[in-house]
């Protein structure tokens, strides 16, 4: 690493050339980056999704459909609301992109008093109806007391990009000037402060245009916009403080370029494990086969590995250039780290191990409370910020046209087929049967099929029916449910929405043993998908990265006691974030209304977190490496360890703190939960973990913190000390 240094100041001008010429290149993709993001995430290859490409193929239904809510205000008669709605859908007729139309005359149920419906129905997926709905955007027009509004899964998926982009301009403008503000007082000055944030610009820039080309391979979802800059922007400015100071602290004593050699050599050494941890927490979520999971997967990684060589070739030739300027424009002085108040509580947590470690883990124990009672769902309307015309029309059609026994998310939607035609007899008697066994079933509500539709219980008198009777009545039945040797019906439930009792129930049916073949589909078969595959995969996740960042931190610190310390602390921490989480979010504090925590926090927090705080683990334990294998003193090398990093660290978690928390201020509810999530993380880590508990147990545990087989040796002035 130092000779890394040493070459990168050697050639610290074509270094920053080469980086010119990246950045320039990288922001022409950055800008195309948003056309290419679609969807919410949640795709997974399994039998909802076979089940709902049978039903477009073979059943005809509509890919997309968009919902047009139309509304007047009472001092308008029937006559001009009559006259809008017809204007409107006379309108759509130079409108070719939909399948098909249905206005709200052409059925029944469709209009009412002061509300009603159209439907558009497309054969493309939502997320590629962008040109479709900029063209309806220009036909559609309101008028005095009369509106339509446009809502439906396109919609709200392109309103979701849309909040996304202006969440992410909105925490910036919120977190950059703070974490400003927060680098000044870490260094006093204008010119060392600004570095840092240039670094996190330079990495997010270059990761984003980074991730445009990985469009050409998978489905990238526009959650991505949000989750790049969150991590990026606290990521590299935390490696960006630690190399600066450490380049500033040698700057008083050294030459600038045995500065930049030993920053590197030492600081950068730091940069690459705790990059490393991150890296492999975030590549944990590769085993969850869901876009968004993957999604987080790429752009976490790719700009965790930027962020690193930005911070170990960038920053140093940036640095070697600058020199001893980076001292310049300096608004105060900064205190000696020997006389700082950091020494005094460093000496005092020394001083009083067992009550410090003590009250810790009570605080951290204190907050698990709440988790037993976390209760998880899959964003959906409700992500969008309340006052979206799109999700205001969407929960006017509920309210208005959608019973509460027959809302989308009660609905299972099932596909039995047979040998032969559906409609023989005995076909239809063992589907006969399969309906009874559904309608004995205390979660089951109704059954919807041919048997409930037409009266007709018995399987042969239905047969004769269907077969002979005239066209206009059993045509739309057999349109709408029938198939050669296929019959749809549809199955709604008692449970509430997101139920893990209607999740158990379609799972214990799609499992169960038939005489038909049965294909599962509905908003409850996709969420029992989802639930099962984060639970089954998310093991294996952890697993890896428990495993991996106890090896790393081993290699690292030549130790057994140390990473294990680390893991179980970090376990402990995040799970006490988990338990404010809900107290905040699904008990409705500090003013926000009570909603299910996103089924995406847990992971994300933990394989995010777990990495990130591992930088400040990484940060300290490797300061008191350093003093202890020059002195060989456990107690005195904590103290120097926790007096010297202890600024650093806390500046690096308020700039995580503010740059994560700002996204509290935004409007889409999980990436605002992700926000929260991660600031209290990183707080709780910070503080009370790093600043305390470690302390306060490497103090208990003495020298046997760096135990390692008996291979470690302690230096020779202390070689009265137990090794």
């Amino acid at each position: 690493m130092g000779k890394l240094g040493g070459l990168i100041y050697r050639h610290r001008k074509k270094v920053l050339i080469l980086w010119f010429f990246i950045i320039t290149t990288s922001v022409v993709f950055a800008l195309k980056l948003p056309s290419v993001l679609s969807g919410n995430g949640f795709e997974y290859k399994g039998e909802y999704n076979e089940t709902r490409t049978l039903l477009e193929e073979e059943f005809g239904q509509a890919k997309s459909s968009i919902i047009l809510v139309f509304e007047r205000e009472r001092s308008i008669n029937d006559t001009d609301w009559h006259q809008y709605i017809r204007g409107t859908f006379e309108g759509l007729k130079n409108f070719d992109g939909a399948k098909s139309i249905t206005s709200p005359f052409d059925r029944d149920g469709m209009i009412k008093e002061e509300v009603a419906y159209g439907l558009l129905a497309f054969e493309k997926k939502a997320e590629n109806l962008g040109d479709e709905i900029e063209q309806l955007k220009k036909l559609l027009k309101n008028k005095q007391g009369l509106t339509v509004t446009m809502t439906g899964e396109p919609i709200i998926v392109q309103d979701l990009n849309i909040a996304s982009q202006e969440d992410l301009a909105k925490a910036e403008m919120i977190g950059l000037p703070i974490a400003l503000l927060v680098l000044v007082l870490a260094f006093g000055g204008l010119i060392a402060a600004s570095i840092p944030i240039v670094i996190g610009v330079v990495s997010i820039v270059t990761t984003m245009g980074t991730v445009f080309f990985f469009s050409y391979g998978t489905d990238l979802t526009i959650f991505i916009l949000n989750i790049v800059p969150m991590i990026g922007l606290a990521l590299s400015i935390d490696f960006a403080l630690l190399l600066i100071n450490r380049y500033k602290e040698e700057l008083q004593t050294k030459s600038i370029r045995e500065a930049v050699e030993i920053s590197v050599a030492t600081a950068g050494r730091s940069i690459i494990f705790s990059g490393l941890c991150v890296f492999i927490g975030l590549s944990a979520l590769w085993f969850i086969q869901i876009d968004i999971f993957q999604n987080v997967a790429i752009g976490g990684m790719v700009v965790v590995f930027i962020s690193a060589i930005c911070a170990l070739t960038f920053l140093p030739a940036l640095l070697a250039c600058i020199g001893t300027s980076i001292n310049k424009f300096g608004i105060f002085r900064v205190k000696d780290s020997k006389t700082s108040l950091w020494h005094v509580f460093a000496k005092f947590v020394m001083r009083h191990p067992v009550l410090m470690a003590g009250l810790s883990l009570a605080i951290l124990l204190a907050g698990l409370i709440p988790v037993a009672q976390m209760t998880m769902s899959i964003p959906g309307t409700e992500s969008l910020p309340e006052k979206y015309p799109s999700r205001v029309a969407f929960e006017t059609f509920e309210k208005h046209f959608i019973s509460k026994d027959k809302r989308t998310e009660n609905k299972v939607t099932i596909v039995l087929e047979t040998k032969g035609s559906i409609l023989e007899s005995d076909n239809l008697q063992k589907v006969n049967e399969y309906i009874k066994n559904l309608e004995e079933e205390k979660l089951v509500d109704t059954v919807e099929s041919p048997f409930s539709v037409t009266g007709i219980k018995d399987e042969k008198a239905l047969s004769q029916m269907l077969a002979f009777g005239p066209r206009e009545q059993t045509g739309p039945i057999l349109d709408y449910f029938v198939r050669n040797n296929k019959m749809l019906i549809e199955v709604y439930l008692k449970t509430q929405d997101h139920s893990q009792e209607a999740r158990e129930w379609i799972r214990e049916w799609s499992n169960k043993d038939s005489e038909l073949s049965a294909h599962f589909g509905g908003s409850i078969k996709f969420e029992q998908e989802i639930f099962d595959e984060i639970y089954e995969k998310a093991p294996y996740g952890l697993l890896l990265i428990v495993v991996s960042t106890f090896f790393i931190l081993m290699a690292a610190f030549r130790s057994i006691l140390i990473p294990l310390k680390a893991i179980l602390m970090n376990i402990l921490s995040l799970s006490c974030t988990f338990g404010i989480v809900v107290w905040i979010f699904q008990k409705g504090h500090f003013g926000i209304e009570p909603v299910d925590i996103a089924l995406i926090l847990p992971v994300f927090v933990f394989t995010l977190v777990f990495g990130l705080s591992m930088d400040y683990e990484v940060f300290l334990i490797s300061r008191i490496q350093e003093f202890y294998l020059k002195t060989g003193d456990n107690t005195e090398a904590t103290i120097s360890g926790l007096t010297y990093t202890s600024k650093i660290i806390t500046s690096a978690a308020a700039i995580m703190i503010v740059v994560t928390g700002a996204f509290a201020f935004t409007g889409v509810m999980p990436i605002k939960q992700l926000g929260v999530g991660i600031a209290i993380a990183i707080f709780i880590d910070a503080t009370i973990v790093r600043m305390v508990l470690v302390p306060a147990l490497m103090k208990l545990f003495g020298d046997l913190n760096w135990w390692f087989f008996g291979l470690n040796k302690v230096p020779a002035q202390k070689s009265k000390r137990p090794a």
